[in-house]
């Protein structure tokens, strides 16, 4: 389990380094071709959102890996829950289905990566 753990730890810290340094990045024009969510934010309220997601993404690897502070490990995983939640809210508002989609297979990563790390598998 602990090895599962790890392989879904690296997926969701892979993708949300990519996602977020993309959003912390490029400016909202930049980004509304490809999401068109960022409509209803502001310039900082996507970049805000792009450094968040990125250090969840340290927060899934690096304390774990460094053995110091690795409570921050399943701290990261549940706050990207909630980001999770927010985007499911965001996507429905706005009709996007497929996006919700998306955000629930995310959510549900990151919600096992915090249960395994809070309960039975913590380090």
């Amino acid at each position: 389990m602990n090895v599962i753990l790890w392989v879904v730890q690296a997926l969701l810290a892979a993708t949300f380094l990519m996602g977020g340094l993309t959003k912390a990045t490029k400016s909202r024009s930049e980004l509304s071709g490809k999401m068109s969510w960022v409509e209803d934010f502001s310039d900082g309220q996507v970049k805000t959102i792009g450094i968040v997601e990125v250090l969840a993404a340290v927060g899934l690897i690096l304390p774990a890996l460094t053995g110091i502070l690795p409570v921050l490990t399943p701290l990261a995983a549940a706050g990207l829950v909630i980001t999770m939640i927010g985007a499911v809210i965001v996507h429905a508002r706005r009709g996007e289905y497929p996006g919700i989609a998306v955000n629930i297979v995310l959510l549900a990563m990151a919600a096992f990566v915090a249960w395994g790390r809070f309960g039975p598998y913590a380090f």
